[in-house]
């Protein structure tokens, strides 16, 4: 394996790491990053935390799902993730009669175990392409080099890959497509739910206190892998059995103080902190506040309904929270990076590397090309933000725009064989069975007309679908009348076939695209998807092409700047392993507060309000915590029961699940939050006010333990108390 410079050489500040900041490839940690751990108080050697050939601490960290981390904790394959990132299989487990989201549920065996849909997948090693990809690239620029590096990408992938052995590769490119990582995986498809506590746990809080400090959510859930009996990877089998992992992580019952070493292993999803000035300027001006607007609207029309009804809980659960997330996320992000004049300060280190630039061929057209892709693309950003957010946001367009779409070009084809339309229509029939399973039709409805309405009023008419609009308007009322597009969501939402049975098994009787193209529903999202195929999407394309080149570009003139400055630098999360390293830390956000590095029953019992929708607990926990029934969990400096923590770390969105590991290599926490104050994360870390949110894994034992009666599970952990 080739080996590549951990730190790369800079003198801009832009690039300079301080304080904790950095989310660190495990293999390229370099002297300098282990000594800083070490000092910080890290025990372990550089081969216990990452090695190809023995066991070590990478063997313990899965890719959770699609997008989160989890840990194996015992030596039976047990999975410690978040109760967000298991939501979907607890909801998919759950019903009115058994309803495990509501009530929480621990398997007492290992045949009570319950059967999901989810994947772990366990990093084997990385591998350096970047002088395969580059060699390839010599020469090339713009929409032809992006289409070539594609190709060879897809080359590589399919070269590593092996699908009888399960073993999957996947080549990131980081630093904007200046180095080629590719990632060696092994995936296991039968995963089981073990156990969950009650969504009043699980979700304490709700989205009142999402992104906040002060915290008091019991953010955890629990899994197992299972393989077949010869030890392979293997779907779902009732003789499969649990994993006999490499290595998995001790737990920790020792407690916390505030300094403490702490570090975290996982996948963060995505960051872009060397955006550049324009890019920031999009964001806090355009994109950011439409995505909150029409998110705030979605989020209320659904509400309303989950209040009304536990079965239509249940149903838009996952959806709900999806949502929410970031809808509060963005609102934050815009916030802190006007605040602290981010946009300012990359102004300001774009001019040194202008400067640099001047008379380099390579470089000194960078940002006058740059320029002009922005001032092209930022009159129809919005457009993009209100297909995503809002028209397709509306899960029955979404649906027809993925589902119906492809069924009507399968009917179309002239030489479609009969075999062909029977293979789309049982797609297409599966498909509509799961989202009516999952559908709302009442808020969903509201939704599409907010959307339509929204959607008029804010987009400039020459991107409008203006024949479209126009007939609704002359068949339903006025243009800037709300119940306008009120009363063409009735319609669309009562003769669609999506929607009704009758329509549904007639056309399967008769299928053909006619009758497709005849529906309400499939006009309606073909009409808004024509439109964007032909005003909108090449604009897109185009950006984004220019836009990528010109990121490459920058960032690798940065990189011959001042190499004698060696300044610590490290790639944008691509959702692939990552280790962050910090301290546990108390912190002040503003003048005269100072928050702690812990909270504890006391508090989360003086947040409990019985019967609220947000701030609700199990009877029975009240009752422990009011006995203070804490048993080995209790804090012996506190006397009380820890609930949460704070670090230092950096970590974002696809770390929600990722081990808080002390500098033993011990377990002491799930991260599965960030704090308001620094949700300009993605773009910029806050050397001062960024914190982790982390459940104790002393807490986390607790619920299972005492309120769960699942001692079992506790049992087969390593404990080090």
């Amino acid at each position: 394996m080739k080996r590549i410079l951990a730190t790369i050489a800079l003198s801009l500040t832009l690039l300079q790491t301080y304080a904790d900041e950095g989310m660190w490839l495990p293999l390229l940690l370099g002297k300098q990053v282990y000594a800083d751990m070490k000092k910080k108080g890290l025990k372990l050697t550089p081969a216990q935390l990452y090695n190809i050939n023995k066991a070590s601490l990478k063997d313990a960290i899965i890719i959770f799902g699609g997008g989160c981390t989890g840990e194996i904790v015992s030596n039976k394959g047990l999975i410690f993730t978040n109760h967000h990132c298991g939501y979907d299989a607890i909801a998919d487990a759950s019903s009115v009669e058994h309803n495990y989201l509501k009530d929480g549920f621990y398997a007492k065996n290992l045949k009570e175990e319950i059967k999901t849909t989810l994947s772990v997948q366990f990093l084997v090693r990385i591998d350096d392409v970047t002088k395969e990809v580059l060699d390839s690239l010599k020469g090339l620029s713009g929409a032809e080099r992006a289409k070539k590096q594609s190709a060879v990408i897809a080359a590589i992938n399919k070269r590593l890959s092996k699908t009888e052995e399960s073993i999957e590769a996947s080549v990131s490119p980081l630093f904007k497509g200046n180095q080629f990582l590719v990632f060696i995986y092994k995936r296991y498809k039968d995963i089981r739910l073990v156990g969950t506590p009650p969504e009043s746990v699980g979700k304490f809080g709700g989205d009142t206190d999402n992104w906040e400090w002060p915290r008091h959510t019991g953010d955890f859930s629990i899994f197992r892998v299972y393989t077949a009996p010869d030890g392979s990877a293997a779907e779902y089998n009732e003789n499969n059995i649990p994993l006999k992992p490499k290595y998995h992580l001790p737990v920790s019952l020792k407690g916390i103080k505030d300094g403490d070493f702490a570090m975290t292993w996982g996948y963060p999803g995505s960051t872009n902190r060397y955006e550049s000035s324009m890019g920031i300027k999009l964001a806090t001006d355009i994109s950011n506040p439409t995505l909150v607007k029409l998110r705030d609207m979605r989020l209320k029309y659904m509400l309303a309904e989950m209040q009304k009804d536990p079965a239509v809980k249940i149903k838009l659960a996952s959806n709900y929270a999806s949502v929410a997330n970031y809808w509060k996320f963005f609102d934050g992000e815009t916030k802190q990076l006007l605040k602290f004049d981010v946009y300012g300060q990359k102004k300001s280190n774009e001019a040194k590397f202008i400067a640099w630039a001047k008379n380099k061929p390579e470089y000194d057209t960078v940002f006058s090309g740059w320029e002009k892709a922005y001032e092209a693309w930022r009159p129809y950003a919005k457009h993009r933000t209100y297909m995503r957010e809002g028209i397709y946001g509306t899960q029955l367009v979404g649906f027809a725009v993925s589902t119906l779409n492809e069924l009507e070009s399968a009917l179309s084809k002239s030489n479609a064989t009969e075999e062909d339309i029977r293979k789309a229509i049982e797609a297409a029939s599966t498909a509509r069975k799961t989202f009516i399973s999952e559908h709302d039709a009442v808020s969903d409805q509201k939704i599409f007309a907010k959307a339509m309405w929204m959607y008029y009023l804010d987009i400039a008419p020459e991107q409008r679908p203006a024949q479209f609009y126009d007939s609704v308007i002359t068949a339903y009322g006025k243009k800037d009348e709300e119940a306008t597009y009120q009363k063409y969501a009735d319609h669309v939402f009562i003769n669609n076939l999506v929607l009704n049975e009758g329509k549904w098994n007639a056309f399967l009787a008769k299928p053909t695209a006619a009758a497709l193209q005849q529906d309400p529903l499939f006009i309606t999202a073909n009409h808004y998807a024509q439109n964007w195929t032909a005003r909108i999407a090449p604009r897109s394309v185009e950006f984004v092409t220019r836009n990528n080149e010109y990121a490459r570009l920058y960032l690798k003139g940065i990189m011959e700047m001042d190499t004698a400055a060696a300044k610590k630098m490290y790639p944008d999360a691509t959702f692939t392993m990552r280790t962050s390293y910090g301290n546990v830390k108390s912190y002040a956000p503003r003048d005269a507060v100072k928050y702690d590095f812990i909270t504890t029953s006391k508090g989360l019992l003086q947040k409990y309000v019985a019967g609220d929708y947000e701030f609700d607990l199990p009877k029975r926990q009240v009752e422990l915590l009011r006995q203070k029934d804490f048993g080995q969990y209790v804090d012996k400096s506190r006397k009380d029961l820890v609930i949460a923590f704070i670090t230092t770390n950096d970590i974002t969105g696809g770390n929600s699940g990722s081990p808080v590991i002390d500098g033993n290599g011990r377990l002491i926490g799930l991260a599965f939050d960030g704090n308001y104050e620094a949700l300009s994360h993605k773009l910029t870390f806050d050397k001062d006010l960024n914190r982790t949110i982390c459940v104790d894994i002393r807490y986390v034992l607790w619920c299972v333990d005492k309120l769960g009666q699942a001692k079992h599970l506790v049992d087969e952990l390593t404990l080090v108390k």
